[in-house]
């Protein structure tokens, strides 16, 4: 008999975590992996368990519109295999940015299909909104967030940037067009940042210039069918649970272009209670910055067969 558990947490990963080959180890122990894949390649008429597995095309899955619907993959079909063979469940749930729609999936707000189809139209939306090389995005560690929101405003000049993720204290990372960036860079090692690094990627997410791909996203989400979820369910952008598919359709769209404030949602969440947190999908990026933002609870990440069977001895 299933039961949820008031002081467990999923949390879902977005971009950043794929890899060639993450879901080997799982797939070849849950068949719930590969069955979940083929219903993402289904409905996009495309081959995404190939995009995780063949090293020739791990180019590909770093293209913005195919990592999103792999992420959201990954993310589900980790939950597949936790729900067909735990009888755990958690009562709270967030996901880092794209994994916002995991967690949406999960929690039974989104049918699956018609999440796979959102977010690879989220991904060629935000390309478009933005020429490759125009944006850019940085790491900037060892700031106190205020030190990172000022020096964005003053290396401004009439262009974009600002902060977008506040992943954990003393980690924030910044977006907008390129040349702000690399002067909001200059200005945080000038201000006695650790590091500040230009992250791999093409789209700068989550700041102003994603404003026209958040417009034409609130669209589509106009014609999806979103019901409440079914555990509390915290949004990146505004740290609150919502239970109206409009007022989810409206956290969507906002998402798309202000910041992740990831260290309120963990914060929030262990102030309700919750003592054990569980990263579901590819990798252990989360865990690393759950542990910096909730010190007392126990952080603990699904990845491979021997993590899964560790996670389902020590969260029942």
């Amino acid at each position: 008999m299933t039961e949820q558990t008031y002081n467990l947490a999923f949390v879902f990963p977005g971009q950043g975590s794929q890899s060639t080959g993450m879901l080997n180890d799982l797939a070849a122990t849950y068949p719930e992996i590969k069955h979940t894949f083929e219903r993402a390649s289904n409905a996009l008429n495309k081959d995404l368990w190939a995009l995780i597995t063949d090293e020739s095309l791990a180019s590909e899955l770093n293209q913005t519109h195919n990592t999103q619907p792999v992420m959201l993959a990954t993310g589900v079909a980790v939950w597949n295999a936790w729900i067909k063979h735990s009888e755990t469940r958690p009562s709270w749930m967030a996901g880092h940015s794209l994994g916002e729609y995991s967690a949406l999936v999960c929690a039974g707000a989104l049918n699956f299909e018609d999440a796979i189809k959102l977010v690879a139209l989220r991904g060629e939306l935000m390309q478009q909104a933005v020429p490759e090389g125009v944006g850019a995005m940085a790491a900037i560690l060892g700031l106190e967030d205020h030190e990172v929101v000022k020096i964005c405003v003053e290396a401004e000049q009439g262009e974009v940037v600002s902060a977008v993720n506040f992943n954990s204290q003393g980690q924030v990372v910044i977006a907008g067009h390129k040349s702000a960036v690399e002067r909001a860079m200059i200005g945080a090692k000038d201000a006695g940042a650790k590091r500040a690094l230009l992250l791999p990627v093409s789209v700068p997410s989550h700041c102003a210039l994603m404003l026209p791909a958040a417009e034409k996203l609130a669209d589509a989400l106009q014609n999806i069918t979103i019901n409440p979820p079914n555990v509390t369910l915290i949004h990146n952008v505004d740290v609150l649970s919502h239970r109206s598919p409009e007022l989810i359709r409206h956290a969507l769209k906002e998402q798309l272009y202000k910041p992740v404030r990831w260290v309120d949602s963990i914060k929030f969440m262990a102030d309700q209670g919750v003592t054990q947190f569980v990263e579901c999908g590819a990798g252990k990026v989360l865990i690393g910055l759950n542990k910096r933002i909730a010190k007392e609870a126990e952080h603990f990440a699904l990845y491979d067969t021997q993590t899964m069977k560790n996670v389902m001895e020590q969260t029942q």
